[in-house]
């Protein structure tokens, strides 16, 4: 090695290492410039921006402090809930609580036949109708005989396997059977009302479903969908009548509306 050299290579090193220095001293004090420059130029747009950034601040807190899940509920069923740990969100506590004071509300819960018995997870669901009714209102049990000849395509990498209508028959009754042992039916104000979605479902006319109902849905939007795109992302194929399932949901809902208001939707 050529040490007379080494001087030449040593100046060399400490220029480099100094411009580098430099630089990273201006990075430093870019931020700091461009914020001098920024204030001595537009102090009036900023004063403008920070007053409606406040604005739009206390607007959100606001609306946090509406939506903000209280620590006590006035209604029964809504405190019950509370106190086990039930309410995870809600999109107007305060009404909802008012109504659950003023009106017997009914609630909905639904189930396809798929098998001839629920499983554990169930009990949860079942469970707060049950104590939705033991506070006064009145639950409603739908056993979707009618949707489970399309299948549920949520949560699912495959088609569900098509049960004969006896099958589904058979398991609507015996799921049927599971609701009585906790839920009491009959005619009074809370009694609880059982209905199966197959009761109009099968008597509607395709052509007629497609005119009334399916021009308002877009493909676009559908696709849209986590039970879709999860399925797709997949690459496991998803049939025109799974497709087809949720448009018989939004039938069910609109016809349970039209007919019973106000109502509640458990979601679990």
């Amino acid at each position: 090695m050529n040490f007379g050299l080494f001087p030449t290579f040593f100046l060399v090193f400490c220029l480099l290492l100094s411009v580098l220095m430099t630089s990273l001293r201006s990075f430093q004090l870019a931020p700091r410039i461009a914020r001098v420059c920024v204030r001595s130029q537009s102090v009036k747009s900023l004063r403008s921006t920070a007053t409606s950034l406040g604005d739009a601040v206390t607007s959100a807190d606001a609306m946090a402090s509406i939506d903000a899940m209280p620590s006590k509920f006035d209604s029964k069923f809504l405190q019950t809930l509370l106190e086990r740990g039930y309410i995870h969100q809600c999109t107007d506590y305060k009404g909802l609580d008012e109504k659950f004071q003023t009106s017997i509300v009914p609630a909905y819960l639904g189930f396809d036949a798929t098998a001839s018995s629920l499983h554990v997870g169930s009990l949860l669901q079942i469970m707060i109708l049950r104590t939705l009714q033991k506070s006064g209102h009145k639950p409603i049990i739908l056993i979707g005989g009618g949707t489970t000849k399309v299948g549920d395509p949520s949560g699912k990498d495959e088609s569900r396997q098509l049960l004969s209508e006896e099958i589904i028959n058979r398991n609507s009754e015996s799921i049927s059977q599971i609701f009585r042992k906790f839920i009491k039916f009959g005619d009074g104000p809370s009694d609880a009302i059982m209905v199966n979605n197959a009761e109009w479902l099968d008597e509607l006319n395709y052509l007629s479903f497609l005119r009334d109902y399916g021009r308002y849905f877009t493909i676009n939007r559908m696709l849209s969908f986590e039970s879709v795109k999860q399925r797709l992302a997949r690459e496991q194929p998803l049939t025109f009548l799974e497709f087809n399932y949720m448009l018989l949901q939004v039938l069910f809902l609109l016809l349970v509306i039209l007919s019973l208001t106000p109502l509640i939707f458990i979601i679990v």
